[in-house]
């Protein structure tokens, strides 16, 4: 008999590369059958058409938390999100599981879900928790959380501690050889600076680098991660000591194993990543994200690693030179004997057990 799991999740990356991750892992056991319900044009389709499993679109509307005329009218996505939901869920058995990892889309699959009588397990990636995860906790079997801090938002008896799914090289200690436009990054003689605005990049941090990019390059090889609306602006820049690209995938985790510096936005991915690898950093939280959820990411790696955050605020009147100096003088201290719990195996495990209850 095949294990159905359901996946939803979306509205950002953020939340679908933890499913992403989950994914991958259960696709090389047979005895699965995995399924993803999402958006009809969010970016979780894109990225999950890519692995070959069904995916499902529903209808949906954005949750705000403030008072909007959209409000209205996404209040009836929402309830044709569930009804679409509904019709999915009666397709499967009972011993069905659905796993979400939040944003909007989530919310009418989970209500669909406990009103078919499946089985629902959350997974709640940031310090503070979002609207969607919010409602979702009401009707949630399980929640698993990445950061302790987030378990004073949600039910006692039905919250575990999970830590972020990873990929596999955030645990291991190879340092894999990785050409940067023609150049190993093992022939590199200068410490390396990667810094990286997400996905989408940073006008604050390439402004920060630009402002800065002489010095910089006598002291440091760059890399640096622009984001594709600034991909050309910042290709005049690139010489034997500065390389920039829109965007990295496979190439993150080793240029941050191999980074002196790493200097990030403070997405929950992207802290856990570095916890995980143990890596001091500097962290630019995101100062207009959800709650301030990325300050407080931050703030994690900060008590955990002895990381620094610098803030938007604080930006404007940094000397920067100085602040990397400070930084630097830190990396001879000993790092506080941390070790990130692995995710990925914990919440594979409990997949497991679900149907084996």
């Amino acid at each position: 008999m095949k294990k159905n799991i359901i996946f939803v999740g979306g509205g950002s990356g953020g939340h679908v590369m933890p499913a992403l991750t989950l994914i991958k892992k259960l696709k090389t056991d047979q005895s699965f059958s995995l399924y993803y319900i999402g958006g009809k044009k969010g970016i979780e389709k894109e990225v999950i058409e890519k692995t070959g499993i069904p995916y499902l679109p529903i209808s949906t509307g954005k949750l705000r938390r403030y008072l909007s005329l959209e409000n209205f009218i996404d209040f009836f996505k929402v309830l044709l999100g569930i009804f679409q939901s509904i019709l999915i869920m009666f397709r499967f058995s009972r011993k069905t599981l659905v796993f979400s990892t939040g944003g909007f889309v989530s919310v009418p699959v989970v209500i669909a879900a406990k009103l078919t009588l499946k089985k629902v397990y959350i997974h709640e990636q940031t310090s503070r928790v979002g609207l969607a995860n919010k409602i979702a906790s009401f009707f949630a079997d399980k929640i698993f959380i990445s950061f302790e801090e987030s378990r004073k938002f949600f039910p006692e008896e039905k919250t575990f501690f999970s830590g972020y799914p990873l990929r596999d090289e955030c645990y291991n200690l190879d340092f894999p050889n990785l050409d940067i436009n023609g150049t190993s990054l093992n022939s590199i003689k200068k410490p390396i600076l990667f810094v990286t605005g997400g996905g989408n990049g940073s006008y604050l941090m390439n402004e920060l680098v630009k402002n800065n990019l002489d010095t910089l390059k006598a002291r440091y090889f760059i890399i640096h991660q622009v984001g594709k609306n600034f991909e050309q602006q910042f290709k005049q820049f690139q010489d034997k000591n500065y390389f920039s690209a829109a965007f990295f995938d496979k190439e993150m985790i080793p240029l941050f194993k191999k980074a002196k510096v790493v200097i990030s936005r403070a997405g929950a991915g992207t802290v856990c990543e570095l916890l995980a690898l143990r890596k001091k950093s500097i962290f630019i939280p995101l100062k207009i994200a959800q709650k301030n959820e990325q300050f407080y990411n931050a703030t994690e790696a900060q008590k955990k690693l002895g990381s620094f955050i610098l803030t938007e605020d604080e930006i404007p009147n940094c000397d920067f030179i100085s602040y990397l100096e400070s930084f630097e003088e830190t990396l001879e201290q000993d790092i506080p004997d941390y070790k990130f719990p692995n995710g990925t195996e914990e919440l594979i495990k409990q997949l497991h057990s679900f149907f084996h209850y």
